[in-house]
């Protein structure tokens, strides 16, 4: 059913794009880039840039490397961390080349220009303090990477629309981020055509403020130039039509409101992300002269005191994650199948909501997020107008802010997937007596633009913004870590309510597993790893467990948002130092596999679906005799371990400890090869479920595992291949790291990029070749816009290599 609703949405989409082409055009700048590092005037039309590298846009520069300490070695002390000292830090943003000065060129034809035509261009974002010239003269500038911004580029077209030049130079500051930005033109460049009459881009604001499951209120508000007639029609994801206005009357602010009515609305929830079409048509006279789609749903959110977060009247906690916005091996170049593969493990997990840290998303993730049901959390700032970083956004803030934040506002108002506006995170100045006047300030932007949502900031130190009055301002406070003050928050607070916008910060690598196994803030390995017990955190924050009792203990507590759900590249906390380059807070690796720490939030997040996950693995040689603890994770409250037929015994959750709440731990296990298997029991002791582990042979050959098995003939869409090293019975080889290298066959795919999930692995991603790591990595094969086969085959020393065919159409 889900399927055919999204073909209908598919085909009522390329409907009115067809239908509306005849008055608007957006057009992707994608293909006929040219690229080059060095700096000068490259704004001429006569420039030959007949040596500078092809590219296609989104275009990361940086994620090519090569890893290099000095790419981003600075002297710092990182006060949010409780450093005092400045002190050497590498690998801080990834260890990659970030920094510096790019140039892109392309040719761009206007179809059908004439006069009376208006053409814009829309930059989805540009990393970094972006200068954009066409046909030679300066068109704008827009110094924020993360965020979209878009120009009249109308009086600078040549006559005849066509052959005009765009040049476009971005510049990176040393010391600008605290992980890794990318770099470049790596979000959608648009080129929008309209008539002198229109609609502005992102000109249109729906608002639902009377929500039941009999009938919804729709408010459209619409911006116009040029025109004052306008009719709209809204229609479901089957394209039905269920309202329809003609008319509409002027607001004080000058643009036109339409007030319509859905009966029986289908509500927009995590489980159901139903979305309605409002198709405005926009009247010169009696001629159509422009038509816009808002894409929206309906759904109603209400905080209310000790009692919680209320969506559609049902009370609900939020279970998020935060997530930079880099995509691992691919690097910050934005691409919808790898941010869908993303949301797709994370749904699978339990996951409903998303927190944008710490900058505005892209169009992209929104969009998916309303497709597939996850909660937003939006956040445009790590800084305001008080460094973290030497070279950080605090050099803007004061003539940009407002700007950038009525863009970020106006352009996803109409999300039904966005609940809340983060104001920012753990900014220095929220200690200081300006930072009070300066959080008002950016809240009165967000209740001016769009006051339907409530508006929070991630807090850090939370004695002082309750003593100095910024946590009372905010919607809700939004407290990163600090578990133990929640209660105290409460107690002062007129809310009544708590987020943890920010939680845990544990820390882990998969696979690996530390001895003696121990809970612990202070952590530091030989082989700069994190071990998979899922004990270790950092000295700011906590382990899991503490974060479900809190959400499950009181109603007060409104959910949480986990630092985070996917590895990132650049701050390796806690090393702090190359070879580290890359997160270990993750509950999913860079390489989109799993830690163990996955199974832990899926078995409590989600309690009606089934989850039975053991470890560590059970290759130990050199061991033997040795206590090796046996850790699981699952939704049923008992289990019974065996070691090779012998019981272990039956452990039962209890309410002893924060982890024996949530976790079945056999802490004296000692270790001998051969088979672990643990039998599960439901709530009336029968057993439901089994998972057996056994002792690794002798590597034999990879194993290849495809996330799809078909592919779009696009040029964009990717195969997410897991490969593994396994024995000749099909177990996993924990520990193996061997090089493999890969090859494509067919002229449908490519081999497009690699990762293995070691934070210390100085591998290049785009290389056919990766090391395993612990025995498995991941490859990505990208389509092309040719309809076939295409087999990738991987190969290591020693073993039988792995083949697999995806289908490309």
């Amino acid at each position: 059913m889900r399927r055919l609703i999204a073909l209908s949405v598919a085909l009522l989409l390329a409907m009115s794009s067809l239908y509306a082409r005849e008055y608007r055009q957006d057009i992707l700048l994608e293909k006929g880039w040219k690229f080059t590092r060095e700096d000068g005037d490259f704004t001429s039309k006569n420039h030959d840039d007949s040596a500078w590298q092809e590219v296609t846009v989104p275009h990361d520069w940086a994620i090519y490397g090569p890893f290099d300490a000095n790419n981003d070695a600075q002297v710092v002390a990182i006060e949010q961390n409780f450093e005092r000292r400045a002190s050497l830090k590498t690998g801080r943003t990834g260890g990659l080349p970030y920094v510096g000065v790019g140039w892109y060129r392309t040719q761009f034809d206007v179809p059908d220009y004439k006069a009376g035509k208006q053409v814009q261009l829309l930059f989805d974002g540009a990393m970094s303090q972006a200068k954009v010239y066409v046909n030679e003269q300066f068109v704008g500038e827009w110094p924020y990477g993360y965020n979209s911004f878009h120009f009249d580029v109308t009086p600078y077209l040549n006559a005849d629309g066509q052959d005009n030049v765009l040049a476009v130079r971005l510049e990176n500051l040393p010391e600008s981020s605290r992980w890794y930005p990318g770099a470049g033109l790596y979000r959608n460049v648009h080129l929008v055509v309209t008539n002198q009459s229109y609609i502005p881009i992102w000109g249109t604001q729906v608002i639902t403020p009377e929500v039941s499951e009999k009938a919804a209120t729709v408010d459209l508000k619409i911006s116009l130039v040029g025109a004052k007639r306008v009719r709209t029609v809204i229609r479901d994801a089957s394209g039905k039509k269920v309202a329809v206005r003609c008319g509409s009357k002027k607001a004080e602010d000058g643009r036109r409101v339409q007030k319509l009515k859905i009966r029986k609305p289908k509500l927009w929830t995590p489980e159901t992300p139903d979305l309605y079409y409002a198709v405005t048509s926009v009247y010169k006279g009696f001629k159509k002269v422009d038509e816009y789609t808002t894409r929206f749903g309906v759904r109603s959110i209400e905080l209310i005191a000790d009692k919680g977060f209320f969506l559609n009247g049902k009370v609900r906690k939020f279970q998020g994650v935060c997530n930079h916005h880099d995509l691992g091996p691919l690097g910050s170049a934005i691409n919808v199948a790898a941010l869908r593969r993303q949301l797709t493990m994370l749904k699978e997990m339990g996951c409903d909501a998303i927190r944008t840290s710490h900058n505005m998303p892209a169009p992209e993730l929104v969009s998916l997020c309303d497709e597939m049901g996850f909660m937003m959390m939006l956040e445009p700032f790590d800084e305001w107008d008080v460094a973290k970083c030497r070279n950080g956004y605090h050099l803007f803030f004061d003539e940009w802010a407002e700007k950038d934040m009525v863009n970020m506002l106006h352009q996803y108002r109409n999300a039904p997937s966005i609940v809340c506006w983060s104001i920012g995170n753990e900014v220095p100045s929220q200690c200081r007596e300006s930072g009070y006047e300066t959080a008002k300030f950016l809240m009165d932007i967000c209740k001016r633009e769009d006051p339907t949502r409530f508006i929070t900031c991630g807090m850090d130190q939370v004695l002082c913004v309750l003593r100095n009055g910024l946590a009372g301002l905010l919607d809700v406070p939004g407290l990163n870590y600090r578990v133990h003050l929640y209660q105290q928050a409460y107690d002062q607070l007129s809310h009544k309510l708590v987020l943890g916008s920010e939680t845990a910060s544990t820390i882990s690598s998969r696979g690996v597993y530390k001895f003696p196994v121990q809970i612990t803030n202070r952590v530091y390995h030989k082989d700069l790893q994190c071990s998979s017990y899922d004990l270790e955190y950092c000295s700011w924050s906590n382990l899991p467990d503490l974060d479900f009792r809190m959400a499950e203990d009181y109603d007060w507590e409104i959910g949480q948002f986990v630092w985070t759900g996917f590895d990132y590249l650049g701050e390796p906390t806690p090393y702090n130092l190359m070879p580290n380059h890359s997160s270990n807070f993750g509950i999913i690796d860079l390489a989109s596999i799993p830690k163990d720490r996955y199974y832990l939030y899926r078995s409590v997040w989600r309690p009606d679906v089934e989850t039975l996950h053991v470890l560590p693995h059970w290759t130990w040689p050199g061991r033997e005799g040795e206590v090796t603890p046996v850790f699981v994770y699952t939704n049923y409250p008992a289990a019974e371990l065996f070691i090779n037929g012998k019981s272990q015994g039956i452990q039962t959750k209890r309410n002893d400890t924060d982890q024996t709440r949530y976790r079945l731990m056999w802490n004296d296990v000692v270790y001998e090869p051969g088979e672990v298997k643990v039998v599960a029991f439901d709530k009336d002791g029968k057993a439901v479920a089994e998972k057996v582990v056994r002792t690794a042979g002798e590597p034999h050959h990879l194993e290849l595992k495809v996330d799809r098995q078909t592919i779009a003939a696009d040029g964009k869409d990717l195969a997410y291949v897991t490969i593994s090293m396994v024995d000749k019975d099909g177990n996993l080889c924990p520990s193996d790291g061997s090089l493999v290298s890969f090859s494509t066959e067919g002229e449908a795919g490519r081999y497009r990029a690699s990762a293995n999930g070691d934070p210390t692995c100085l591998d290049l991603f785009h290389l056919p070749q990766m090391h395993l790591f612990n025995g498995m990595l991941t490859a990505i094969v990208q389509s092309e816009e040719i309809p076939g086969q295409v087999t990738l085959t991987a190969s290591a020393p020693g073993v039988e290599s792995g083949q697999i065919t995806i289908e490309v159409k």
